[in-house]
């Protein structure tokens, strides 16, 4: 059996953890910066005119004059609670998958209908217990039927008591008939579109198809999604693996005009995506760097170019200086700058490096970042800078409506007073 365990609205449901009087009550949480609307409580989705997306100071009125409590990401809290939260499911399984911040597919090997509704209503309440968190639980004989249950849950959490195993072939066929096909996992807009074309609107529809013309219309994907709909497991579980592309982009908390700040701000961008790359133990080959104005503004400016180091490298220092050389090269007076990224590109694993005879790194760059990297775990992230960062300055996002980082700050953790 396979199972999905879904955090309900869990961004909102983590501030509510700590703040029960907020139970019932419309939430909004917002983006980096507080720049727009990235997550909507059952209670905000009502309002048909907030959007996702909405630009917050779009819509500072609304949020007021429909009592919406507004919060800054805090993804310290969300990071922590999602660990939490995997832990505990992790305890009742056979496999564990985490799939985002707030979904799990879980494995479950030999066990009746009845044990996994017991095992599934188990997570539930735990999750619940502990963390004061509500999650739906769907349990099928495949990843995709388990997500159709888990949709299941969603429309009906009362009737079905958060919890739903698709058992028998009966109960597979009512799902399938009742899903829309645009709501199947794994089916995308214009996959959608084409099936709607040939008069398949619901998931049941999807599976009657012959295996060759899936095949031939849709590819070996689309066959092994009506294999799983079949209650066929096809859809095998993910390999984590090292990322392809390391990134870091970020909107400064004002717009920049100013050269050297901007550097400030694009050295610490490329020294953080090589402390990512030295934590997979891989190197790169290049970098793309983009800088770009308020798309708000008068006039728009997108400046961007390629960088190639000439061998595979994880320094910080030789990574920063060669962007910051390539800023220079790019960089436009006179606009003024909102935002702006650094992504590594051509990575490999550290173990495969060549060594070229006349364009090679420093090798000593290896031992000083491993040196670094080993200060900044035992003193704290940021402790050690390099040269072209700004020791003095911290900068930080604009979160005007943070909350306490409950769960991994000792001066955040709640007080209870016994008498």
């Amino acid at each position: 059996m396979y199972g999905i365990v879904d955090c309900n609205s869990f961004y909102a449901s983590c501030e509510r953890a700590f703040r029960p009087e907020l139970k019932g009550k419309p939430i909004v949480v917002l983006s980096n910066n507080d720049g727009c609307v990235i997550a909507r409580s059952n209670e905000t989705k009502v309002f048909d005119d907030i959007p996702m997306g909405a630009v917050a100071f779009q819509y500072k009125q609304k949020f007021k004059a429909y009592g919406i409590h507004v919060f800054s990401s805090n993804y310290s809290l969300y990071g922590d609670m999602s660990s939490r939260v995997m832990t505990i499911i992790e305890q009742y399984v056979d496999a564990l998958e985490p799939y985002s911040i707030d979904e799990a597919f879980f494995r479950l090997h030999g066990k009746t209908e009845e044990e996994a509704m017991l095992i599934g209503k188990k997570i539930q309440k735990e999750i619940l217990r502990q963390l004061g968190l509500p999650v739906s639980v769907g349990i099928a004989k495949s990843k995709a039927l388990s997500k159709i249950a888990n949709n299941i849950v969603k429309k009906f959490p009362e009737k079905t008591n958060h919890v739903y195993v698709i058992g028998t072939e009966e109960q597979r066929v009512k799902a399938l008939q009742w899903t829309n096909i645009s709501d199947v996992w794994g089916i995308g807009r214009r996959l959608s579109k084409q099936l709607e074309v040939m008069s398949i609107d619901k998931a049941y529809g999807y599976t009657l198809l012959s295996d060759e013309l899936v095949r031939n219309r849709f590819s070996v994907v689309g066959l092994r999604l009506k294999h799983d709909l079949e209650g066929k497991p096809t859809i095998a579980a993910e390999k984590e693996g090292d990322k392809l592309t390391i990134m870091t982009t970020r909107s400064f908390p004002k717009a920049l005009s100013d050269l050297k700040e901007i550097e400030e701000r694009v050295a610490t961008f490329a020294n953080s995506c090589a402390e990512k790359l030295r934590k997979q133990k891989s190197e790169c080959g290049g970098a793309y760097l983009f800088l770009r104005s308020n798309s708000y503004g008068k006039e728009y400016v997108k400046l961007s170019a390629m960088v190639h180091f000439g061998f595979e490298t994880s320094s910080s220092i030789t990574i920063t200086k060669e962007v910051l050389l390539k800023l220079r090269d790019i960089f436009k007076e006179g606009y003024a700058y909102k935002k702006a990224g650094v992504v590594l590109i051509s990575i490999k694993p550290a173990n495969m490096h060549q060594t070229r005879l006349f364009a090679d790194e420093n090798p000593k760059h290896r031992l000083l970042m491993h040196t670094m990297d080993e200060m900044n775990e035992k003193l704290g992230k940021g402790k050690l800078k390099l040269a072209n960062q700004d020791i003095k300055q911290t900068w930080k996002m604009r979160q005007e409506h943070l909350s306490p980082q409950y769960t991994t700050n000792i001066n955040d953790i709640i007080k209870v007073n016994c008498r």
